[in-house]
């Protein structure tokens, strides 16, 4: 089963940078509208990053979530780590019968192979920071909207 938590987490902490940025309150109610989700689901996925640090959430008239540090000292990893806790990207196979060279040395070769997969994994992650991927997913909506113009002419003119 594929697991949603990092790239719906990670996309909840860019929309708060970005809400930051631009002068607009996050709210759970608000991040959960983006998702198509409730709120409540948007808090329960707060809490890990609460709890490490990563956003700080308050109650109340005026209240919302926040980064709770600076967008450059946060990084993908922080939030990876903070949201899949001790989960293992790929774990094998256990309790398969020694039948044959492979079966009887799968576990170990495996594991080996999660282990070297999931250390560059989050090297990777570790690379990049919470401004970095706002400043790329800035550079993606530029595009996206200079591709959206000529359609938006050619329908204004009635073509």
């Amino acid at each position: 089963m594929i697991d949603l938590r990092f790239p719906t987490v990670l996309q909840i902490v860019l929309g708060i940078q970005i809400a930051q940025e631009d002068g607009v309150r996050c709210t759970s109610q608000k991040l959960g509208e983006s998702l198509g989700v409730r709120a409540s689901f948007v808090r329960k996925l707060l809490l890990p990053l609460s709890r490490e640090g990563i956003i700080i959430a308050t109650l109340g008239k005026g209240g919302g979530v926040r980064l709770a540090r600076p967008p450059d000292s946060i990084t993908l990893r922080d939030i990876y780590l903070a949201v899949t806790e001790k989960k293992r990207l790929w774990v094998a196979r256990e309790g398969i019968p020694c039948q044959c060279v492979a079966s009887a040395n799968i576990v170990q070769f495996f594991g080996c192979l999660a282990g070297e997969a999931e250390g560059l994994v989050l090297e990777m992650l570790a690379n990049r920071t919470v401004a970095d991927s706002v400043a790329q997913i800035r550079r993606l909506e530029m595009v996206r909207l200079d591709q959206r113009k000529p359609n938006a002419l050619l329908h204004a003119h009635g073509t």
